[in-house]
């Protein structure tokens, strides 16, 4: 996600100041600070954009989108692709599978992702 993208730049560029991961105050950036900032954000909101365009021409219109993670909700105010935010959906999921798998009425059977 987001995060490993700017943990990389900033991990692969000795000259490229640490920034936070925070909405600049504008997608132009005036400085070095705005516009690494600009470049994340923004374009993981193409890429996100983009890629719910395509999920939608194969899926069609009514498509649901939701967005997990850590950062899903900072990508989920900059665009209106998103229907849902759910930070945790993906642990939930893990639960619910663990839960099978460990209850007393469970098979032999095994649940997996």
């Amino acid at each position: 996600g987001i995060g490993i993208a700017a943990q990389a730049l900033f991990e692969r560029t000795a000259k490229l100041p640490r920034v936070e991961l925070a909405r600049p105050p504008s997608a132009i950036g005036r400085n070095t600070a705005h516009s690494i900032q600009s470049g994340l954000l923004f374009g993981y909101v193409g890429l996100v954009e983009g890629m719910v365009a395509r999920f939608k021409a194969e899926l069609g219109p009514d498509t649901r989108v939701v967005a997990t993670g850590g950062l899903a909700e900072t990508i989920a105010r900059e665009t209106e692709v998103i229907d849902v935010v759910d930070p945790w959906l993906t642990l939930h999921g893990l639960r619910i599978i663990y839960e099978l798998n460990t209850s007393s009425t469970c098979t032999s059977q095994a649940y997996v992702l």
